[in-house]
């Protein structure tokens, strides 16, 4: 009885794992996160203010609360607005809705990522490719972005942990992940030690590929940094 649930189970898991990437790197997180992070040291004053605003009560409230407040919250007042316009209800989609949640509650922690790894940088270099005659959007592209990077890979790859881990989250929404269908499966079988150990399992995979990962990166980054500053 429990092999037939490990399809179901396998079918989750990478219903998961499209969260995560989702998450990461088409909506929000990354881009959220690199957007306010230049907005906290180039902005201008009311807006550093809105990023200060928005990292800080985002990082002091769990991501569970965040999320049913995204969710039920912005159904209930997108379903007020319609019945003001005479339209019949909204239900928001369970995928769309975790991952903009997600999304949204890390672009905060990298915000913080990308501003110190940004802040790292050596002014001189800036002011050298300056002087070269480069404009300022040839600065960014060529030199302070490949430099941050270099910097954030470690911050990246801790976030990018912490979003994993609470991608789990999404099946409070209602979304069948793994976690949802390990607890489905589990009531079925009775037992569900044994579902939500195979659910612990798969995340370990991940961590450890994900790690293994940002590790060829960095090493990467490091090397093409040593180079660039042997030719200099």
């Amino acid at each position: 009885m429990v092999i037939e649930y490990l399809p179901l189970l396998a079918h989750g898991a990478a219903l998961s794992l499209c969260v995560m990437l989702v998450s990461l790197a088409v909506a929000v997180a990354l881009a959220l996160g690199l957007i306010n992070a230049l907005i906290k040291l180039f902005g201008p004053r009311w807006l550093r203010w809105l990023s200060t605003g928005y990292t800080t009560l985002v990082r002091g409230i769990p991501e569970l609360v965040i999320m049913l407040l995204l969710f039920f919250g912005g159904e209930m007042l997108v379903n007020g607005f319609l019945g003001l316009l005479g339209l019949g209800p909204l239900r928001f989609n369970t995928f769309i809705s975790g991952v903009l949640a997600i999304g949204f509650v890390f672009g905060a922690y990298y915000t913080e990522t990308f501003r110190g790894a940004f802040l790292t940088v050596e002014r001189g270099q800036l002011e050298a490719a300056m002087a070269y005659g480069m404009r300022p959007g040839q600065v960014f592209r060529r030199v302070l972005l490949p430099q941050m990077l270099s910097f954030a890979i470690p911050g990246i790859n801790n976030n990018w942990l912490g979003l994993m881990k609470a991608s789990a989250l999404v099946s409070i929404l209602g979304l069948e992940d793994m976690v949802w269908l390990a607890e489905q499966a589990g009531r079925a079988t009775q037992k569900p030690f044994l579902f939500y150990f195979l659910v612990a399992l798969i995340y370990m995979v991940i961590t450890a590929i994900s790690s293994w990962g940002f590790s060829l990166l960095a090493r990467r980054y490091a090397l093409a940094s040593s180079t660039a500053a042997g030719a200099r």
